[in-house]
């Protein structure tokens, strides 16, 4: 149903250091969308999750089911809100979407992500995850 692919993820918060993921996934378009899913680890904290991401012309959406769930969606100059379900408890958070820069096709490629996330009624955090996919041959 897809192909093989590495998927590398860094996320930046404030000023903390970027944390950065890389791993096995797999990686397919369906209905003018691709796909790219793969596993947590508890490197992430989040092991027993399965993580989403469905990338459009100028959407992205992370989907997470397991032991952590959520809908988190980005889209250029739009406010999302999001359930964000943790073994530790359950925050609605704000997503507020200041720039996404997708470069995808059927080999892979990179979205861009910059946003202000925060637990509804609290001060924001300026976030930026940078997410690169290769399939493998």
């Amino acid at each position: 149903m897809g192909r093989k692919a590495i998927i590398s993820i860094s996320s930046k918060q404030g000023k903390d250091e970027p944390i950065s993921v890389v791993t096995p996934g797999d990686f397919y378009k369906k209905n003018n969308c691709y796909y790219a899913t793969y596993k947590e680890t508890e490197i992430s904290g989040m092991e027993g999750t399965t993580t989403t991401l469905k990338i459009k012309d100028d959407k992205c959406s992370i989907l997470r089911q397991g032991s952590t769930s959520t809908k988190m969606e980005f889209e250029k100059d739009k406010d999302n809100y999001s359930i964000y379900s943790t073994p530790y408890g359950t925050m609605e958070l704000k997503i507020s979407t200041k720039n996404i820069d997708i470069n995808v096709n059927d080999d892979g490629g990179d979205v861009n992500i910059r946003y202000d996330l925060s637990i509804v009624n609290q001060l924001s955090q300026s976030t930026i995850i940078d997410i690169n996919i290769k399939t493998l041959k």
